[in-house]
């Protein structure tokens, strides 16, 4: 099933402001200030945050389950970084930070079954391009 979002942005730059909506529960709005200056509302890297946090957060409990350690929870925050760099604004870096309450499994083995999950996210996948995608996974008792 296709997943569709859309925007629209009026007047220039830096005085003007736009709006979102991200499939039908989801929308903001967005301005240079929110994105650039932590001014109120909504930017993209935040929806890319959230989308990454989501699909990780899934795809983790999918591998878990299918190795016989289903979790009672996975929860993962993901942290967007956007830099100025020399080819203008860009997302350098994204830091996934997960914790599962996961029965019977050994820190080992979760570690393992995190990074697979971090390869396999669909997310992740698609956002290959950013430098840098680092994981701290902490098992939780």
């Amino acid at each position: 099933m296709p997943a569709k979002g859309s925007a629209e942005w009026n007047g220039d730059l830096k005085s003007g402001s736009g709006t979102f909506t991200a499939g039908d529960a989801i929308s903001g709005a967005f301005s240079f200030k929110s994105r650039f200056e932590d001014g109120p509302g909504a930017n993209p890297e935040q929806l890319i945050a959230g989308a990454h946090a989501a699909c990780f957060s899934m795809a983790f409990s999918n591998v878990l389950a299918g190795a016989g350690h289903v979790p009672t929870s996975v929860r993962t925050d993901a942290t967007v970084t956007l830099r100025l760099t020399d080819d203008g604004p860009t997302i350098t870096r994204i830091a996934l930070r997960t914790v599962g309450v996961v029965p019977g499994i050994d820190d080992a083995a979760f570690q393992e079954h995190a990074a697979a999950a971090k390869a396999g996210c669909p997310v992740s996948k698609a956002l290959a391009g950013v430098g840098e995608i680092t994981l701290e996974a902490t098992l939780e008792a």
